[in-house]
């Protein structure tokens, strides 16, 4: 697997590599020494799933400590635009965010350690969206940020009528009016 650094330290784009052959393809989708070795001595504990449609918006989500969550996300069918925003008070990129394609075609994984709010937007007809996590999810401990905060300035490669929220999404509150429980 090739590792690509983005320009938030700790955010890496994860770039497997693919045997073609008449047949198809083959990939190690992941490997705990590899991730050990290359990413970050993060041992996963729990696999999500989500199937979306074309203009969901999905996040932008934290656990609370003490239920604080690294991930590993990938998309398995369509395409999606995955983003994580540094929520780290202290931390020179606080507020900055990473922002990665991640298709079916491509195979790419993208790594959020905690400290990191994180979502995505589909761009396909339809989405399978997978993500290994590092931490049990905790509903009291659900935390998140406005997915359309103009201050983060991030292109959703989205038309905003386009875009559907859930409800919870919709009253995250902006990053200027947001406490954030993690620190740098």
């Amino acid at each position: 697997m090739e590792i690509i650094k983005t320009d938030i330290p700790g955010v890496v784009i994860i770039e497997p590599r693919i045997f073609r052959d008449s047949r198809g393809y083959f990939f190690e989708s992941f490997s705990q020494r590899d991730f050990f070795d290359k990413v970050a001595p993060v041992e996963f504990v729990q696999d999500n799933e989500s199937m979306s449609t074309r203009g969901v918006m999905r996040g932008l989500h934290f656990q609370r400590p003490p239920h604080a969550q690294a991930k590993l996300v990938r998309c398995v069918r369509g395409r999606v635009l995955d983003v994580a925003v540094d929520i780290r008070v202290g931390s020179p990129t606080y507020g900055r965010h990473v922002a990665v394609e991640l298709t079916e075609d491509n195979h790419r994984q993208f790594f959020i350690p905690r400290g990191f709010a994180h979502g995505f937007a589909v761009l396909s007809d339809e989405a399978v969206f997978q993500y290994k996590c590092d931490n049990y999810y905790a509903p009291q401990s659900d935390g998140g940020i406005a997915i359309t905060d103009p201050a983060l300035n991030i292109d959703w490669h989205l038309d905003p009528s386009e875009a559907i929220l859930s409800e919870k999404d919709t009253n995250h509150p902006l990053l200027a009016d947001f406490k954030s429980p993690f620190t740098f």
